[in-house]
């Protein structure tokens, strides 16, 4: 079967604020910051006022339009049932002390095409930091950003009102595959499979690996210049074959207000953890590492299912 590895451009770019109390913020502020940020990218660059996107004359030159509402172009081949496509971003949230006055960060990641719009996303940023966070409209100062390597290590991108010139974006490398590995899912992961959100005894490695391996080729399709190229239906097949070798999951239940529909959602999900045997499963490893930037499930773009994997030891390996 024909396999090829996925290629997404990746930017993290890390923003620090400071807030002069200590942060109250929910334990998943992700639904927050999305609010606050999408109000604020909209308030900056939306010339024509009380028109909804679908209908707009500028939709497909608007940075609003493809940040936030990511409609599928007309002549896309993919999603055209659909009204919108992943958005080019997510969010994560660093742990960083929460004592008063302290850095406060929080991760953009930027996927392809969407590196082009960092301005913007920048100054809408900003702008919610400053009108204010949360239920309690807590007040975040920007400060500096720093363009975090894949390698880790950050480099100072905005200071002072100033934002320097940009390096491209670039592929994650994939490193040597392990031979077991363990995934730490850190952000509730809502899954479904016939209808029905996934609980921890139902989460399988076949539909995991399936909603990634749709996020990923839609990403790769509508923010990149190079689309997926892959034989779906046999990776789909054989990774309904794998088994976790073993897993500590839990359902955490929280909900958030949606203030476009105007309403309690709830947005529970998985977390803890997975181990997985890698031997024969090389064709899944790229897109198992490269999930750590895409997320996995719904509720990307505000951080939920976010994943990181390490090196494991399998219990009777």
């Amino acid at each position: 079967m024909l396999i090829s590895q996925p290629a997404i451009p990746i930017k993290t770019y890390r923003f620090y604020f400071t807030t002069d109390s200590a942060v109250r913020l929910p334990s998943f502020p992700g639904s927050a910051w999305r609010g606050a940020f999408g109000h604020a990218l909209k308030k900056t660059v939306c010339v024509v006022r009380d028109t909804p996107c679908n209908q707009c004359l500028l939709k497909s030159a608007c940075a609003y339009s493809y940040v936030f509402e990511t409609p599928p172009p007309a002549d896309a081949e993919k999603m055209r049932k659909y009204t919108a496509a992943p958005h080019p971003f997510v969010l994560q949230f660093p742990r960083m002390p929460s004592a008063a006055g302290s850095a406060y960060a929080l991760d953009v990641i930027l996927f392809g095409h969407g590196q082009r719009y960092l301005p913007y996303i920048v100054h809408a940023l900003k702008m919610a930091g400053n009108n204010g966070i949360g239920g309690h409209q807590q007040i975040f100062s920007l400060q500096k950003i720093d363009d975090i390597g894949l390698d880790g290590h950050g480099e100072v991108i905005y200071q002072d009102g100033e934002l320097k010139s940009l390096q491209p974006a670039a592929l994650p490398a994939i490193p040597a595959m392990p031979d077991q590995i363990g995934i730490v899912f850190h952000t509730p992961l809502r899954i479904k499979q016939d209808s029905k959100n996934l609980a921890p005894r139902q989460f399988n490695f076949g539909a995991f690996f399936g909603n990634l391996l749709r996020r990923i080729s839609m990403i790769s399709y509508f923010h990149t210049d190079t689309p997926l190229e892959t034989d779906f239906a046999a990776l789909t097949a054989k990774a309904r074959t794998v088994q976790f070798a073993s897993q500590q999951l839990s359902w955490y239940d929280w909900t958030r207000y949606s203030s476009r529909q105007q309403t309690e959602m709830n947005m529970g999900g998985l977390v803890g953890s997975v181990q997985l045997d890698m031997q024969g499963l090389d064709d899944f490893w790229p897109y198992l590492w490269l999930g750590q930037w895409t997320h996995a499930g719904k509720g990307t773009s505000m951080g939920m299912g976010a994943y990181t994997i390490k090196p494991a030891s399998l219990p009777n390996a």
